[in-house]
């Protein structure tokens, strides 16, 4: 969900910003290689708008890599091979460049076979899922990445967390660089959507979210406390509060993801993927890319799949509204703008960022305007 720009807001050159975060991540002892994928992953995220999941998430690392969470190492270990798929344990290292690695081998497996599949076990927040099914996308595949994350779901008639915010993600090319890019949480918002509003003081809107009595609430620091303090509470699966919208329909995508995230891994799940005070989440991610060509010539298909989304980009809009996207239309285009123009960052999240570079003895960029 993309965040309205603030008069407030500092703007970046993209190339910058990701200079800047790979030198965090240096600095905090990862390798070059795992460090520049931080950085341009991270950087996805703001410059599509996606704030949530960009460098506002960079002080999680840092501390959690500072506390021993999260290993800087990369201590990779194959758990399970065959020539269609790989589980692997990332023995708690920052999920960023992990994830980069696991697609990578789905491609190079369905570039072989067709098919690729790749799950991964006791790893850290990796980003935009969208990133990595992008990625099998450009080379004329469907991609598919899902991950669990820390309990913050409340399932259909509870009243305390199960679920993570579980994302699923699907990227499908057309002609000349479009293509479809789902990326979506299966709660109604995601855990980084509501530190945004913590951050920045604001009240959730009715329906995100219950408390711990089980009713709405609009608190974004008090339901973060709560859920971190296992004292119930969390965010709602899509559709909301009960079955009338379907909010049975998002519990059970969640489930889903997590079956195929950690089962598949032999990783943890559902309540057992907890952050505390003193651990971080061990979650699980799951990557496929199938080639285009186990079903028709790429170019056919590519060719149906621009008719499919010019058609979804050509309809009336709805009284209010300027025009109908598709998924990942709108976050494209302000990715491309933002890389333009320069990639605005909130002001509270920029004096974070400071302050880390600061104790790093990092070098900052000077903002645009």
């Amino acid at each position: 969900m993309e965040r309205e720009i603030s008069l407030s807001d500092l703007f970046f050159k993209r190339p910058d910003l990701e200079t800047f975060c790979t030198g965090i991540f240096q600095a905090l002892g990862l390798p070059p290689e795992d460090s520049v994928d931080a950085g341009r992953i991270l950087v996805s995220a703001d410059a599509r708008g996606i704030r949530s999941h960009g460098l506002a998430h960079v002080k999680r690392y840092v501390d959690g890599i500072r506390a021993g969470f999260i290993s800087a190492d990369v201590n990779i270990t194959t758990i399970y091979e065959t020539p269609l798929s790989l589980v692997l344990d990332a023995e708690g290292s920052v999920g960023l460049g992990i994830s980069r690695r696991a697609m990578d081998k789905a491609i190079e497996k369905a570039a072989a076979h067709g098919i690729g599949v790749c799950s991964v076990r006791n790893s850290n927040h990796f980003g935009i899922a969208g990133y990595y099914t992008e990625m099998a996308a450009r080379q004329d595949m469907i991609g598919i990445a899902l991950t669990n994350t820390a309990a913050l779901g409340v399932p259909t008639f509870a009243r305390s967390a199960w679920f993570g915010t579980n994302p699923i993600a699907c990227a499908v090319p057309a002609l000349d660089g479009k293509m479809f890019s789902l990326d979506m949480a299966t709660t109604t918002v995601t855990r980084g959507t509501v530190e945004v509003y913590a951050q920045e003081k604001k009240l959730l809107p009715a329906g995100w979210a219950v408390g711990t009595d089980g009713l709405y609430t609009q608190d974004p620091v008090q339901l973060l406390e709560d859920i971190l303090y296992l004292r119930g509470g969390g965010l709602l699966p899509l559709g909301g509060e009960g079955t009338v919208a379907g909010g049975y329909k998002g519990y059970g995508l969640a489930v889903l993801v997590d079956i195929l995230c950690a089962l598949t891994s032999g990783g943890t799940f559902g309540s057992a993927v907890r952050d505390s005070a003193v651990t971080s989440a061990r979650v699980c991610h799951f990557f496929m890319a199938i080639r285009l060509d186990l079903f028709r010539p790429p170019e056919e298909f590519k060719k149906d799949m621009t008719k499919m989304l010019d058609e979804l980009a050509s309809l009336d809009p709805a009284d209010g509204q300027s025009r109908v996207f598709y998924a990942g239309l709108r976050s494209h285009e302000t990715e491309s703008r933002y890389t333009k123009t320069g990639i605005p960052l909130a002001p509270k999240t920029w004096d974070i960022l400071k302050k880390i570079a600061a104790e790093l003895h990092i070098p900052v960029p000077c903002p645009i305007h």
